[in-house]
């Protein structure tokens, strides 16, 4: 071989340990997005509210006469376009915080977490420089979902739960609902037994921690809401790329 072509096979192979991690999962989260985006060429639809999305529509991805919804602030406070409920977002259903905290340099940080100035700094910029588990965990394309940005950041890590009166933010017909003060969001029917088997298999793959509460929660949920097609079918294209599936989505 020559030095050029084994320049060019180091500099893959450098290239290739960068992005995937152990048994071929992703440990980068852009590259995790756009493979997001192949998987989902041909369902293309929200989670949380079920709305046509068009990815390569760049001012107004989401087609909102699909589903119904109605942005909670159409403008942001400073009177701009709210462009988060104008466009798709990949949402960790198991948010990044709640995994990301058992790691030391999400609460302590780096002696590589520095800035230009000196300053420490920690929490999920810290982990996604600097752990490769938190990498893999942050980029597992079992646990990343589309959703309107709007609602990605309404939920924030907020814990799924059953929310009482129900109070439509979004617009009628999209059942989804926030309670800020208790820090929860209610998702609908037809997604609560996803939540709950990606759910299951964080705690088998990664060892996450899941409170009692929310595991009866999960286990009514995973009974009620069967595996569908599509799960089926994301499953086997996550499974070609980063070589496992989620055995409780059979």
């Amino acid at each position: 071989m020559s030095i050029k072509k084994l320049t060019v096979a180091l500099l893959f192979i450098a290239f290739a340990s960068s992005v995937f991690g152990e048994e071929g999962k992703l440990s980068s989260f852009s590259k995790a997005k756009k493979e997001l985006r192949k998987i989902y060429s041909n369902h293309q639809i929200t989670f949380y509210a079920s709305c046509k999305y068009n990815y390569k529509d760049k001012n107004n991805m989401i087609d909102r006469s699909s589903c119904g919804y109605v942005p909670r602030n159409e403008y942001t406070k400073k009177g701009k376009i709210n462009k988060r409920a104008r466009r798709i977002e990949w949402e960790h259903v198991i948010p990044a915080q709640n995994f990301g905290r058992q790691f030391k340099c999400w609460r302590e940080g780096d002696s590589l977490c520095v800035k230009k100035d000196g300053k420490p700094y920690k929490g999920r910029k810290c982990c996604s420089k600097v752990d490769k588990k938190f990498k893999i965990m942050q980029a597992d394309l079992h646990n990343l979902v589309p959703a309107i940005g709007e609602l990605n950041a309404d939920r924030s890590n907020f814990r799924y739960s059953l929310i009482e009166n129900e109070p439509r933010f979004y617009g009628k017909n999209v059942d989804f609902e926030v309670d800020f003060k208790k820090r929860v969001a209610e998702p609908k029917p037809s997604i609560r037994g996803d939540i709950a088997r990606i759910y299951f298999y964080f705690e088998k793959e990664y060892d996450l921690k899941i409170s009692n509460k929310d595991k009866k929660l999960f286990e009514v949920w995973n009974r009620i809401d069967p595996v569908d097609k599509w799960e089926l079918e994301k499953n086997e294209k996550v499974y070609k790329i980063q070589k496992n599936r989620n055995e409780f989505v059979k």
